[in-house]
């Protein structure tokens, strides 16, 4: 694997870093190249990459190629644009031999955060942000204000989307608009369609508005007018056109950009995209100014009764590089802020910023750049993310009027906009039943929501698949787990499913001994490396049963397991009762339980009916 790179045009001397937690990972990932970045503060980025994609065979060697250069920077927030739609955990690229779960990378990177969106959807994010000097006005027109734009570019696909201003920022469109049938509006492009559906029985814009479409209108053009042309690439197509005047090549490109035209047109009266129409992707830059005087704009405003509508509706061509990481960074940053929008708190930290000590500062950039984080983390977290000391902290929230930092968070909470306001906070023996109640109710929900983030789905998947088809289901668990254990077998006995319990170390390998293929085994363990434990898995996987592991996604338990459902919920079970794990635990055996519910439809209906109104979650 080679890893060869293009050049980059950024400057590649790193910033000081200005983010309170550290620099981000920044990225775009087409079908042909990876363009990398790392955001070291609002509008700066250093150690710009660009990476063929053919030289790796899966994201994660791409993205370890990239970091390996990184080694001593610790990352927690990474965004990713990829040539994909994106819906769930799950992607699998459709122009790249690619498929991964988002959350298995975040865990095999260590990041608290990695965000994957739609590449035009991040370009789409970083069209606001543009400056005059990052485009080319290609025709007339004047964007109105405050007004919806359209965004499409050809590369190795045909990127689609728009930008709709709201009252507090701006919205992307996730669209696929690219796949929308093509239409042609002469002979010359009839012609060309013709060729293409010799090979598709579906011919959309992206077939032939795109890098791969442009070899198949020159093998077309040049099959219509008899010319002996040899096949070319894309850029060779270019490069002969405009370096060498190849008659040919010439007249692709004209037919090419004609086009991009009448397809910009469609998008401009579909999203009445008086902003303008701008184009993004890997080609038309390379056409540099020729493009302005191209077929395109003519073809753009050629709509009939509707020419003057859109001679009204500027376009352009954006010229600045790798304008998707700016909108990337973009959706990273509203991420992380949460879409707080308006917000006196956070005003007023903005305002008294350049106020406070340079400690106290970078509290201040954690707390505007991560309100949520700050509301659910304790001090000793705030203060290690911020790198500052717990009485810097304390300071920061005094200099505000706050008696502290709870008082701070009480208040800070209740003025987020759509925020939820759970928090960690310690039970103090002073509390009122009312503030202990209020804080145990509060922690819990906070570690619910950021477990149900990290759920790994596709090991969940395989557990239900699992217990599904299980010939019998044994839970092997001690002490506190289990209660969880115990819950677990009641729900599958329901089932009529074969299930039994076994709490004591010393009967773990007996009943591992008399297992066979088929079987399958729940081990629950906080610590997951319970010697006894680990013997009798090892018993069970050799006697050819599958084992599920419930446990520290890092443990030795997890590592024997055929299947591991992670709980890295932080408590110190050596010193105190653990209670949140448990409640963990035990969400995951309800979710075992609906799971099997719904895959027992997929046999007989009578059985799938007995099976499906043993759940409260599921609708009658």
């Amino acid at each position: 694997m080679g890893g060869r790179q293009e050049a980059a045009s950024f400057s590649e001397k790193p910033a000081p870093t200005a983010f309170a937690d550290g620099p981000r990972l920044l990225a775009d990932i087409g079908a042909t190249h990876a363009r990398f970045a790392l955001q070291t503060a609002p509008g700066v980025f250093s150690a710009v990459r660009v990476l063929l994609c053919e030289d790796f065979d899966g994201i994660v060697p791409l993205l370890r190629f990239y970091l390996k250069d990184q080694a001593d920077l610790r990352l927690h927030h990474a965004a990713l644009a990829v040539a994909n739609p994106i819906s769930g955990d799950f992607v699998r690229m459709t122009n790249r031999d690619w498929e991964f779960s988002t959350d298995a990378v975040r865990r095999e990177l260590g990041l608290t955060t990695l965000l994957i969106v739609n590449d035009f959807t991040a370009l789409a994010m970083a069209i606001p942000g543009l400056a005059h000097g990052d485009l080319m006005q290609v025709g007339q027109g004047a964007p109105a204000p405050n007004a919806v734009i359209g965004v499409l570019g050809p590369g190795t696909g045909l990127g689609v989307s728009g930008v709709i201003p709201t009252a507090d920022g701006f919205v992307t469109l996730g669209s696929e608009g690219g796949h929308v049938n093509f239409a042609p509006g002469d002979e010359r492009e009839f012609a060309i369609l013709q060729t293409a559906w010799k090979e598709w029985q579906h011919v959309s814009n992206e077939r032939l508005i795109s890098g791969p479409g442009m070899e198949i209108i020159h093998r077309a053009l040049a099959a219509r007018k008899g010319v002996a042309a040899p096949a070319r690439r894309a850029a060779e197509i270019i490069a002969c056109a405009l370096d060498e005047q190849d008659p040919l090549c010439l007249e692709v490109l004209e037919c090419f950009c004609g086009m991009l035209g009448a397809a910009a047109a469609n998008l401009a009266v579909t999203l009445g995209a008086f902003g303008g129409i701008f184009i993004g992707g890997g080609i038309v830059p390379r056409m540099g100014e020729w493009f302005a005087g191209s077929p395109f704009r003519a073809r753009f405003e050629a709509k009939g009764r509707f020419s003057t509508y859109l001679a009204e509706i500027p376009t352009y061509v954006i010229t600045t590089p790798h304008p998707a990481l700016r909108g990337v960074a973009s959706i990273l940053a509203e991420h992380l802020r949460g879409r707080s929008g308006a917000n006196t708190l956070m005003e007023r930290v903005q305002g008294l910023r350049h106020k406070l000590s340079p400690a106290e500062q970078r509290v201040a950039s954690l707390v505007l750049e991560q309100p949520r984080l700050v509301l659910n983390e304790p001090i000793a977290e705030i203060a290690r993310l911020a790198d500052v000391s717990q009485p810097t902290v304390i300071r920061f929230c005094r200099s505000l009027g706050f008696q502290g930092l709870a008082d701070f968070k009480l208040k800070f909470a209740s003025s987020l906009t759509g925020a939820i306001p759970v928090r960690h906070s310690q039970v103090r023996i002073s509390d009122s039943t009312h503030d202990l109640s209020a804080k145990v109710i509060d922690n819990t929900v906070s570690a619910i929501l950021r477990f149900r983030d990290q759920l790994d789905v596709r090991a969940l998947d395989r557990a239900i698949e699992l217990v599904s088809r299980a010939r019998r289901v044994e839970f092997f668990a001690m002490g506190n787990s289990r209660a969880v254990a115990l819950d677990g077998q009641h729900k599958f006995f329901r089932f009529r499913i074969p299930t039994s319990l076994y709490g004591d170390s010393h009967l773990f390998r007996l009943a591992a001994e008399l297992l066979q293929p088929g079987d399958v085994v729940i081990a629950v363990s906080n610590s997951g490396s319970i010697a006894e434990l680990l013997a009798a898995v090892d018993t069970a996987r050799a006697a050819g049963a599958d084992v599920i592991a419930i446990s520290n996604s890092q443990s030795p338990l997890a590592r024997k397991a055929s299947v591991c459902l992670a709980v890295d919920h932080a408590e110190d079970s050596t010193s105190f009762l653990s209670m949140i794990s448990r409640i963990l635990q035990l969400l995951l055996i309800d979710i075992l339980a609906v799971g099997i519910s719904v895959d027992g439809q997929h046999g007989e209906a009578q059985d799938g009916e007995a099976r499906r109104l043993l759940i409260s979650h599921l609708d009658s």
